[in-house]
């Protein structure tokens, strides 16, 4: 099992915890892309709660199909249906579920450190499934197991991720555990966009793209988060698609062997080009697919699932 009771971020994740959870998410392979009835009883009988209190469709749905494979019982809450726009405190909202006896929350927020805030209010254990601009521990775990199944391994990989730095929780938690599995991390982004202490990621920091395009095994490449802004950080959406966006001639300025990742949804024409998003080098929907199967891995680790539930 892992060294962590909760997934809150990457940074508390040691190598073999992360190893372990993408070593089971491919144990889980077969019974995902089974023919027929998807199932497995892993986690029968675990209630297992999916509190979104921000919009979300790849993670709640992915989260939600994983829940399925794993037969748990779920409860979905979330915008209207929570008693928290009622005027009701987040803790006393959390305290009434726990009392239900509920054995874990996945929890995505708008506000940094409200699944942290959770795990003060419940014994069940926690998922952050996304806080506000902090970090988004399944999607970097995805991520690894994406990049993993195309090269082998992570140890020594040159990763570029390029973009939103600055409002991107996909970055704060993706930095950190690549650079835990040896990899080598750069941070590419207009000036506007940058983190302001590249230094507490251990990665370097530069705002030229096609520097160091040609010299990365992976080119992950970030949403604009438009809504997530304040005020004008950008000229406009084709300057930035001109200087930072992925198009076809910089993907075939690539190196023969690297990829393309992209979190989703995608801004096309901005951050990336409708073409290369669907070139033979984009692993997007592999990433995609590698949601059920990783989600899977986590709760089935953090939950302690039945020893013959990989299997079935």
């Amino acid at each position: 099992m892992l060294s962590v009771k909760h997934l809150i971020d990457t940074p508390s994740l040691t190598a073999d915890d992360i190893t372990q959870i993408l070593d089971t998410a491919k144990s889980f392979e077969p019974l995902n892309n089974r023919k027929g009835i998807k199932k497995a009883p892993a986690l029968r009988g675990r209630t297992i709660v999916n509190l979104f209190l921000e919009p979300s469709t790849r993670t709640r749905s992915s989260f939600e199909l994983a829940e399925k494979r794993l037969s748990a019982d779920a409860l979905n809450m979330g915008g209207s249906t929570s008693s928290v726009v009622k005027g009701e405190s987040l803790a006393d909202t959390i305290q009434t579920i726990d009392a239900m006896n509920v054995d874990m929350f996945i929890v995505r927020a708008k506000l940094a450190g409200t699944p942290h805030k959770i795990t003060e209010n419940t014994d069940a254990v926690v998922i952050n499934a996304g806080d506000g601009k902090h970090q988004h521990p399944t999607q970097a775990m995805l991520d690894l197991y994406t990049i993993r199944e195309h090269f082998g391994h992570l140890d020594g990989l040159k990763v570029a991720i390029v973009g939103d730095l600055a409002h991107s929780r996909v970055c704060g938690s993706l930095a950190p555990a690549l650079k835990t599995m040896g990899a080598e991390v750069t941070l590419v982004a207009p000036p506007t966009f940058q983190v302001d202490d590249p230094s507490w990621f251990g990665c370097d920091q530069t705002y030229r793209l096609d520097d160091v395009l040609e010299d990365m095994d992976v080119v992950y490449m970030l949403r604009v988060q438009l809504e997530r802004m304040e005020g004008a950080a950008i000229p406009s959406r084709r300057e930035y698609n001109r200087l930072y966006g992925l198009s076809l001639e910089r993907a075939d300025r690539m190196k023969e062997h690297a990829i393309i990742c992209h979190p989703g949804p995608m801004n096309r024409g901005m951050e990336i080009d409708a073409e290369v998003a669907d070139c033979a080098r984009s692993r997007i929907l592999n990433q995609v697919n590698a949601g059920v199967l990783t989600r899977m891995a986590e709760m089935y680790l953090l939950l302690g699932g039945e020893g013959d539930g990989v299997s079935d």
